[in-house]
């Protein structure tokens, strides 16, 4: 703080909040913006928090001119960094307050290519993707249709299929329920 003491006001304030980040304990502050600082919606409330509010406001601002004892001065830039650290509060919490405390390296570059779905390092090649999904989305119609004895249209030789293995699910399903009566202890009669 010494080193920032001069013989004009205008010296020591114009530079305060470049000192306060920069100063030992304060490296995860980050700069706010200078209309977020002069917006006073966003300062809304901090007067009943803050002692000698609009004194530590002007410092914070770079505007205080003031001319006070040092028992003072120091009085309010205690209330500065204070006031400081509530308006910080507020501001990493919106958009650019937390694009600037992301720490740049560890932000993925972003690239102009688009996904590729790959199985083993393998690219799936996408019209081959895209008629799995419909066959997988067809044979469920075809389940609920069939469930629901609504003729399905489709042709006679696909739906032997899917009657396999509808066949095989029920069995498969038929097996899981004797293997639960079976380990609870009880009989099961059929």
């Amino acid at each position: 703080m010494d080193d920032f003491v001069s013989e004009t006001d205008s010296e020591y304030t114009s530079y305060w909040r470049d000192w306060f980040i920069s100063s030992r304990g304060n490296e995860y502050f980050c700069e706010i913006d200078e209309d977020y600082l002069t917006d006073r919606f966003n300062l809304t409330g901090l007067n009943t928090e803050v002692q000698y509010y609009q004194y530590a406001l002007d410092l914070v601002t770079d505007v205080f001119d003031l001319d006070c004892d040092d028992e003072m001065r120091e009085t309010i830039e205690k209330s500065a960094r204070h006031l400081y650290g509530l308006v910080h509060a507020r501001y990493v919490v919106t958009t650019r307050g937390l694009a600037k405390m992301v720490y740049p390296a560890l932000i993925p570059p972003k690239t102009a290519e688009r996904y590729i779905p790959r199985v083993y390092g393998f690219k799936v090649h996408a019209s081959a993707a895209l008629i799995r999904w419909q066959n997988t989305k067809r044979d469920d119609m075809r389940r609920r249709l069939r469930r629901q004895e609504i003729e399905s249209g489709f042709k006679d030789g696909e739906d032997e299929d899917i009657e396999d293995e509808e066949e095989d699910e029920d069995e498969d399903q038929l097996h899981d329920s004797q293997d639960h009566h079976v380990s609870n202890g009880g009989i099961m009669a059929i």
